[in-house]
Order: structure tokens, then C-alpha cells, then sequence
């Protein structure tokens, strides 16, 4: 595809996406559902791998490059999304998140190039949601609104603190100062669709002073917040210190009271708790988010990308777990050759696909309806599987778990142990697939 006529069409894309927001806006109306069958539906995933730097938490696939040849990376990264939409058969592609990395580091226009390569092999809707990761150091407000233009409406801010000591920790490149003026800018330019990061959990983090900013952070912020605990990750340079003594090693009681005081802040300030890290107000779900706890069809572009889809023209049967090949040289030599940098494919057996609906279904408030587990499991029900086990009947006695004429989900309190509550209910489900599975027939 030429850049030029992926600049024209991307504008002319997204001033209907513009158009169609402000309609929407106006008739207070949600998105309707797809007339598309499922298969032929995807969220798409664009992963940029750069950064300015390593931050001191971060083993994910990044690097700090002395240079990058952009013309070269958005070519690769148009040539896989539509080479992965044909495999895939989607017709519809209902989101496009760009993560990383640090993907404001890239230019509107390599932004720009991709939606209309999405746009062109499969249909874009014009309300589409268009999620851009951002961090405040790469993102002035001139910035912002170029991407804008490019095509994106909604941004995720990796704010982390508002404490500059626990920036620095963090190996933060902004300040507390630099992400409230980007949330700001943020704010004005992109209204009620503009998502912050906080984190918990840190080394010698208190209670208290968390809970002010996480405060002083709601008088100020939009309508959707993500609170994630820290992981120390084998391999970073916060774990190093924390190994060596430099720093003590975060205390998971205090990271799980932040987590109940948190949540029970944002629900008092009006935020559903739509997932366990993630809270809304005035409808502000992550529609993109939403489709992986769903067990949606979504397809990873870029190094080291993660998808999940049916492909066609191979049997078309059985969903693929798909990984881009990591190091960005080498996915682009790929890419060049192949169309695609897909490094692994492995097929995902049914148990296997129903233990992920269940384990992400569980994460969002509404957990599992009996329509939704039906559309992959037409002969188990949920009431076959969980309800006459006396362990899972103990979960709904306390309190945790709800199993009605809904389906099956966390209460409030169960959210904040969902991981607890899985270790019952995988087994669970393994047993029972096993009692449905035919006895083996003698001889083959």
C-alpha cells in the first residue's frame, strides 16, 4: 500500500469516526450488537516494542532502540494486520488497541497507515473504539491531538503515582506534575474516554499516603481508572534490588489493603468495578478489554503479539493461540518474506477454551451468563458442572459466588479473591468434562 493513499483514506476514516462519536454522544445510545457471526469478528491488537527506557518493574517485550526505521516498521505492521485478516476470515473488526512499548512514540501517521489497512481489508466501524497507549513524557497536547486526527479516541495513561519518589523507583520518565498536565490535556481533548494507570503495592508503600493520591487522582481524572499490583519480575532491576536487600520486599497484607480501600474509594466516587483491575463510571468499559474477558476472537500484530482466532482455509475448526516472533528485526525479515511473523501456533483444545472463558469470564462483574457458555459448551451446562458440588456450594454459602438463572459470578467481595475461587472451580470443570468425555471404544 502506498503511505500517501493510507494518509487520505485514514483522515477520511476518521472524520466519520469522529462523526459517528459525536452522533452517539448526542442519542445516549450504546453500541448495537454485531449482525456478524462471531467468527467472522475480532478486536485487533498492534504492538509497538520501543521505549524511551527500560522501566525498573518491566519484563515485557521492549526495547530501547538507538534508532528506528519507522517507514520500515509501519510497512511490516500493515503488511501483518492484513495479511492475518485474510487468514483470520474476520470480516468485522469492532477495536484496535495500540500497546507496547510506548506506542505514542510513534508517529500519527504510522497510527494512521494501520486503521486504514484494517479499514480496508475487513470493515472498521466508524465508532469504533481506537485505544492508544500513552505515557505523559511522549505525549504533549499538540501530540495528542494529532493522533486524534489519525484515527484514535480513546487513551490509556501510564501514570503509575502521583508520588515523584515512587516515580523514580518505577524508572518513571515523567513526574507527578507531567502526568496530571498531560491528564489534563488528555481530558480536553478526548472527554469521558481517557483511562489513568495506578499502581500498588510497591516497596515500603503505606496504606495512607496511597490512598490520598488515589484521592487527590479522582478530584482529577476521567471516567475510567486500572489499578494493578506490582509483580516483581525475575530479570528486572527492581527485583535485583529488592534480592539484595537495597529494598524491602513488598508486603502482600498492606498491597491487599490498598486494594479493598481502593476499590471501595472508587466505588464511593462512583466507579463500577466492571473487572478486578479495572473501574468505569458513565459507561466508560474498555470495549476492547471487554472482548478478551469474553473469550472474543483477537488478533496480535507486531513483535511478540498475542492473538486468538480461527483460521480459515486449514480446517477452520479449532481456535489457534498465536505469538508473533519477538525481537523486531527479526519479526520485520519475517514479515518481509512471509506476509506474517507469526513464530508459534498451537490449537487450543475445547477443555482448554472453556477453562479460559471460565478464568476471564470470572474477572468482570457479570462473570458468565448461560447464553455465553453455551455459545462454547451447547451440552454442559453450568448448573451440570458447578452445582451439585459440595465445594462450590460452601463458595456460594459465604458469599463469594453467585449461581442463578444469570449464570455464574463473583459477588464484590469475590472479585478480590478470584484467584482463591479458581483453584475449586478449574477442577471442577475438568472433572466434569471428563465424566462427559465417550469411554474409549476397543481397538480404536
Amino acid at each position: 500500500m502506498a503511505l500517501p493513499r493510507a494518509r487520505a483514506g485514514a483522515g477520511a476514516w476518521a472524520a466519520a469516526a469522529k462523526a459517528a462519536q459525536r452522533r452517539r454522544r448526542a442519542e445516549g445510545a450504546g453500541g448495537s450488537p454485531s449482525p456478524a457471526a462471531r467468527s467472522q469478528r475480532a478486536a485487533l491488537y498492534v504492538h509497538w516494542p520501543y521505549c524511551e527506557k527500560r522501566c525498573s518493574y518491566c519484563n515485557f517485550n521492549k526495547y530501547i532502540p538507538r534508532g528506528v526505521d519507522e517507514a520500515a516498521m509501519r510497512s511490516c505492521l500493515v503488511t501483518e494486520t492484513q495479511t492475518l485478516l485474510l487468514l483470520s476470515g474476520v470480516r468485522r473488526v469492532e477495536s484496535v488497541f495500540f500497546g507496547g512499548g510506548t506506542p505514542s512514540l510513534a508517529s500519527p501517521h504510522t497510527v494512521a497507515a494501520v486503521l486504514e489497512a484494517v479499514a480496508q481489508t475487513a470493515h472498521l466501524p466508524a465508532d469504533s473504539e481506537v485505544t492508544l497507549e500513552v505515557n505523559p513524557t511522549s505525549a504533549p497536547a499538540s501530540r495528542l491531538a494529532a493522533f486524534g486526527a489519525a484515527g484514535v479516541n480513546r487513551l490509556s495513561i501510564g501514570l503509575q503515582s502521583l508520588d515523584d519518589a515512587e516515580l523514580q523507583l518505577l524508572g518513571r520518565t515523567h513526574s507527578a506534575n507531567d502526568a496530571l498536565r498531560t491528564l489534563a490535556e488528555a481530558r480536553g481533548l478526548f472527554p469521558g474516554r481517557v483511562s489513568v494507570d495506578l499502581m500498588l503495592g510497591l516497596p515500603a508503600q503505606q496504606v495512607g499516603p496511597w490512598l490520598r493520591r488515589l484521592g487527590d487522582l479522582l478530584r482529577r481524572c476521567d471516567d475510567h481508572v486500572s489499578l494493578y499490583q506490582l509483580s516483581l519480575e525475575r530479570g528486572t532491576a527492581l527485583f535485583a534490588r529488592v534480592q539484595r536487600g537495597a529494598l524491602p520486599a513488598p508486603d502482600p497484607e498492606l498491597a491487599a489493603e490498598m486494594y479493598q480501600e481502593g476499590r471501595a474509594a472508587l466505588r464511593e466516587a462512583g466507579f463500577r468495578q466492571y473487572e478486578v483491575s479495572n473501574f468505569a463510571r458513565n459507561g466508560a468499559l474498555s470495549t476492547h478489554n471487554w472482548t478478551y474477558w469474553q473469550c472474543g476472537q483477537y488478533i496480535g500484530v507486531g513483535p511478540g503479539a498475542h492473538g486468538r482466532f480461527v483460521p480459515q482455509g486449514a480446517g477452520g475448526l479449532a481456535r489457534e493461540a498465536r505469538i508473533q516472533t519477538l525481537e523486531p528485526d527479526n519479526w520485520m525479515k519475517e514479515v518481509k518474506l512471509f506476509g506474517h511473523g507469526t513464530r508459534k501456533r498451537s490449537s487450543l483444545g475445547e477443555l482448554e477454551l472453556l477453562e479460559e472463558v471460565l478464568a476471564m469470564g470470572l474477572r468482570t462483574d457479570v462473570g458468565i451468563t448461560h447464553q455465553h457458555w453455551q455459545q462454547f459448551e451447547p451440552q454442559l451446562t453450568l448448573g451440570d458442572v458447578f452445582g451439585a458440588s459440595e465445594a462450590v456450594h460452601a463458595l456460594l454459602e459465604q458469599g463469594l459466588l453467585l449461581l442463578d438463572h444469570r449464570g455464574l459470578r463473583c459477588s464484590w467481595e469475590g472479585l478480590a479473591v478470584l484467584d482463591s475461587l479458581l483453584l475449586t472451580l478449574l477442577p471442577r470443570l475438568q472433572e466434569a468434562w471428563q465424566q462427559k468425555a465417550p469411554a474409549p471404544v476397543p481397538g480404536g
